[in-house]
């Protein structure tokens, strides 16, 4: 092995200049020397690789000692200088505690749902999905809605481009959950306690809209079903879902699917009523409800003379919007991914 790599006379020539060594200036000069990317020990590895294969794991391993050796020297030295004792050379992290891995929590939407039917399922309401692409038959005609009603107009529906099909319609985006109650129906399983939650599409964009968004459908069709019947489910959610501190009414309405029809209001969650932007008044409609018009009972396959019932229709979203406590003034906030606003629900 040539002078270069005699590693005992280079470990004997560092403790000897670092005897000489004064000040901190100096102690840089000689860690750059030796330790630097040009410095005696750098040059030592690549000479591993001019020397005999079966010399080269041998030759490592000295080097290695060497450069520990030297680190040693190098910090106690440093220690006496600064007076400063040396730091055993571990890896912090290794003595650190592990970071956890950040854990997300379920969308705020999804919490609403899950809620939603809790609150439903000790009446004994069923959750049922229907599509989120549905025919026209059972979005609009099944529902008593002619092909005059607005509902149906291209400013309002969307519209898929498919090949229309002769018995159904056309295809549109599901405008209401309202359309699974025909399908409900025609199962033929009476009586009826059906949830239908599922996501919608109307050309609607403001601070209470948007064009995509969930709807919770609720469908009661047995012997003797009443309005009475009607306004004790509503009341029984507003209290378990809004708060025995919130009031609710019903606003006569007109709804091609529900006869006699109502609209359902609750007082703002955000100014209790005094009025604000989002409310304008101080109520706001939660959505609308009534009993199941006869033209649908017969869509569904059900006799009118021998079954009523009921029906309503929310959105999901509005509905948490005034839920105590969220303090949510702008529907679409819900779909903005912005993590500082969903993480505090």
């Amino acid at each position: 092995m040539n002078d270069s790599l005699n590693l005992e006379n280079i470990k004997k020539e560092l403790e000897e200049k670092l005897r000489k060594v004064s000040s901190e200036q100096d102690l840089l000069n000689i860690q750059i020397e030796y330790f630097g990317k040009k410095g005696i020990l750098r040059q030592l590895f690549s000479k591993v690789l001019e020397v005999p294969v079966e010399q080269r794991k041998d030759l490592g391993e000295k080097i290695n000692n060497l450069k520990k050796e030297a680190e040693r020297v190098t910090s106690e030295r440093r220690a006496k200088i600064t007076g400063v004792e040396a730091v055993e050379n571990t890896d912090l992290y290794d003595s650190l505690p592990g970071r956890k891995p950040e854990i997300g929590h379920i969308h705020i939407i999804s919490q609403a749902i899950n809620e939603i039917v809790d609150i439903f399922k000790p009446l004994g309401f069923t959750r049922v999905r229907y599509p989120e692409v549905e025919w026209e038959y059972y979005a609009f005609e099944a529902l008593n809605m002619p092909l005059t009603h607005p509902a149906r107009d291209e400013w309002e529906t969307f519209f898929i481009n498919a090949a229309p099909d002769k018995k159904y319609g056309r295809m549109v985006v599901t405008p209401h959950t309202s359309s699974g109650q025909v399908r409900e129906m025609l199962k033929g399983n009476l009586p009826i306690r059906m949830l239908n939650i599922s996501r919608c599409g109307r050309r609607q964009i403001d601070i209470s809209h948007v064009p995509s968004f969930y709807q919770f459908e609720g469908l009661v069709v047995d012997k003797e079903i009443s309005t009475t019947h009607l306004k004790g489910v509503l009341d029984y959610f507003a209290s378990n879902f809004f708060g025995e501190d919130r009031k609710t009414r019903l606003r006569p309405y007109h709804f091609r699917f529900t006869e006699p029809s109502f609209e359902v209001d609750i007082d703002c969650g955000i100014c209790h009523g005094k009025g604000c932007k989002l409310c304008k008044e101080g109520w706001l409609e939660l959505g609308g409800a009534g009993m199941v018009h006869p033209n649908v009972l017969k869509a569904g396959g059900i006799d009118s003379k021998e079954y009523t019932g009921f029906a309503f229709g929310w959105g999901v979203e509005r509905t948490y919007m005034m839920k105590s406590g969220t303090k949510i003034d702008d529907i679409r906030y819900l779909f903005g991914n912005d993590l500082r606003f969903l993480e505090q629900f």
